[in-house]
Order: C-alpha cells, then structure tokens, then sequence
C-alpha cells in the first residue's frame, strides 16, 4: 500500500513492490572515487584553459579566476563549476559570461581530458569563501566568544585551548 510523504508516492519497506520498483539515487550520498577523480581532472583543464587567455568575452578580458571545485553528475554527463575572481569582483558577470561559453570548454574539454564523452558544463559561483567569512564573524562575536569560553574551548591554541601541554609537554604526570 502506497503512502504519501511531502508530494512523492512511497511504497513502505515490507512492501514487495518497494524492492523492485525502488530507483537508487545518488542525490543523498557522496560523490563516488570517479566523480572526484573526473571533476579532479576537469578542474585542473579548466584551469589551463582559463590560464592560456583564448576567450575573447570584453566581460573576462583581464579578469583571472580560480576554478576552486568541479562536480561531475554521477553519470558524468554534466559537471558543474564553481569559480571565484582573485580581488573579488565581478563574480556574477563572469559566471554569466562563463555559461555563454560553456560550448567553447566543452570543446577545449574534449580536446584535453581522455572521457568517452565531454560532459556538459555549467559554471556557478563558489560562495563557500562567504560563507567561511560569515561564520568566522559569528564565531568572533562577543556573546558567542563568551560562551566558548565558558564552556571550555576557546577555539584556537592559545591559554585555556588544545595546544597547552604544561612544562614538559607530557599529560597526567
């Protein structure tokens, strides 16, 4: 018997139709030792093709990007590319002139990396560097300094932290 969770039909675990009708997805497990190795690979050519300076969008003249992470689809059809400018600015006009051109890599791509088929690739910002800052900064707040104080870590190796080991670096002596 069916039953309905969010806006899916799911059939429940006893159920013999759940065993051979169920699709194993990938959507809530990590990425697979070849779609590291691949998106790996894929950085790494997007990068030297990005170094050689055969682009010729105005909106990346003299603009140098760090391709910082690459995901490959499970079936490494389709790989994403997240990209930061150095300086920080302009980010989206460059991610959005990068998709524009996501043809062109495509093609240099194929010509670099030894896949049976060049996967398709779209480009998106890398905000993980915000995010690393917007964490920093919460951390460093008054209150939250606080707390971790006085709960016992205070974050980093100075007095009262992990790196503390005594005289003579021995514990429990």
């Amino acid at each position: 018997m069916p039953v309905i969770v969010g806006d899916r039909q799911v059939r429940p675990l006893d159920d013999p139709l759940s065993q051979k009708t169920r699709i194993s997805t990938r959507r809530d497990k990590a990425p697979s030792q070849r779609q590291l190795r691949v998106g790996e690979e894929l950085r790494h050519a997007l990068s030297r093709i990005l170094s050689r300076g055969e682009l010729r969008d105005p909106a990346l003249a003299g603009l140098n990007l760090t391709v910082t992470e690459v995901r490959a689809s499970p079936d490494l059809k389709n790989a994403t590319a997240y990209v930061v400018p150095l300086g920080g600015g302009g980010l989206e006009a460059a991610v959005e002139a990068l998709n524009r051109a996501a043809g062109f890599f495509r093609t240099r791509i194929a010509q670099e990396v030894a896949l049976r088929h060049a996967p398709r690739i779209s480009f998106a910002p890398d905000r993980s560097f915000d995010e690393a800052h917007r964490v920093r900064e919460i951390f460093e707040r008054p209150r939250v300094r606080r707390d971790l104080v006085s709960s016992g870590g205070s974050g980093d190796d100075g007095p009262g932290g992990a790196g503390q080991g005594g005289a003579g670096g021995s514990h429990g002596t």
